[in-house]
Parts: C-alpha cells; sequence; structure tokens
C-alpha cells in the first residue's frame, strides 16, 4: 500500500471552499455542502495517496489565520502546507505591510517545523476597486519574491489560476462575485499540484 501524505490547506474562505463548501473547521467533524467547491477535494481526486486537511475559515484575517498555525499546521505533522492569506485584509482596509508580516511569520513558523511551505497569492474578487486590487498586486508580488531564494517555499500563483483571460482582477467563474465556483476550485488544484509535487520530493 502507498504512504499516505498529509497535507495542511491553511487559510480563509478560498481555502475553505466559500460559498459552496463549509470546512471541517466551520461544519465538523468532516465539512458540509458541495465538495467539489474546495481546491482540497480535487488535490485529493488526482492524487489518491494526499490526504490534504481543509483548515480555511471564511471571513478570517491573515493574522486570525496566523493565530491558528500551531494548532492547525504544526499539530497535524503534515510534510506540506498551503498558505492562501490577505482578501479580507485587503477587503477590511487593512495595510500591505499588516499581510506581509503575518504570512512571514507563518511561513517561518512552518518552515522551522520542517513542513514545505507553499505560498498561494490572494485570488480577486470582482467588486474590488483600484486601491484594493493595488494592494492585492503588492502582496502577492511580495509572496513571489519570497520564494525566489527560499528553498522551502514554493510559489504558486493562485490568483492567475481563477481569474477571468484578459483580466487579472476578475473571477472567471464565480456563483457570488467574490469566490471561485467548483471549476475555479479545480483550477486552483491544478496550478497548487505541481507545486506541491515538486515541493514534496525534496523530502519524500
Amino acid at each position: 500500500m502507498a504512504e499516505r501524505i498529509r497535507i495542511v490547506a491553511l487559510g480563509d474562505s478560498t481555502t475553505a471552499g466559500t460559498p459552496g463548501f463549509l470546512s471541517p473547521l466551520e461544519a465538523p467533524p468532516d465539512g458540509k455542502g458541495d465538495i467539489t467547491s474546495q481546491y482540497a477535494h480535487w488535490l485529493m481526486k488526482s492524487e489518491p495517496t494526499w490526504d490534504v486537511i481543509n483548515c480555511g475559515v471564511n471571513g478570517e484575517r491573515s493574522d486570525q489565520i496566523a493565530a491558528r498555525v500551531v494548532r492547525d499546521v504544526i499539530g497535524a505533522s503534515p510534510s506540506a502546507v498551503v498558505i492562501i492569506a490577505g482578501v479580507n485584509d485587503v477587503y477590511q482596509g487593512r495595510t500591505v505591510e499588516h499581510v506581509l508580516a503575518q504570512l512571514r511569520t507563518m511561513y517561518d513558523r512552518a518552515a522551522h517545523a520542517g513542513i514545505r511551505v507553499v505560498g498561494g497569492t490572494i485570488v480577486p474578487y470582482n467588486t474590488a476597486g483600484p486601491a484594493e486590487n493595488e494592494r492585492m498586486r503588492q502582496i502577492n508580488a511580495w509572496i513571489r519574491e519570497q520564494t525566489r531564494n527560499e528553498p522551502a517555499i514554493a510559489f504558486v500563483d493562485t490568483r492567475a489560476a481563477v481569474a477571468a483571460p484578459g483580466n487579472i482582477d476578475h473571477l472567471a467563474e464565480s456563483p457570488d462575485g467574490l469566490h471561485p465556483s467548483p471549476g475555479g476550485y479545480r483550477a486552483m488544484a491544478d496550478a497548487i499540484r505541481p507545486v506541491l509535487q515538486g515541493a514534496l520530493r525534496g523530502i519524500l
């Protein structure tokens, strides 16, 4: 029997699977709703030896997600973690610097525990204005830069995966204008999968 590989998906609504799915943290013990409305589902469907633990919580800011790293990530002893956070900070008018400090904390805590980190970019939402999109661009550029010289951190452009053709600031498919459709979550998984495979090759 193939060895099981544990991966934690850490983040906010776009990790949880909003609006179609409530994560296990939101609806214990197994979550509730359309299981295809979460990228964790699509990762496990394509990689049967992966156990992807959905630790997304709708509406959480980066500092709230960072506060769960010890419990939800380090406590689960995964081989890797996918971290996508910051959109709710932008939505609430928090600064770029606030988000970067929280992401840095999450990356460092996981990496220091020997967990490979995949840093995903903030995905768009259709009602964002120019100021919000500029903050998201700055955060996403920083995420990409952090991964260039740090072998323990890999980069995936989840924003590009779900964006409309020719418009990086709008979702290609969305049931509510704020979150991806199940097809969008599948596209996120398609982008994340090869990055995770590369990260895992370094430790398995």
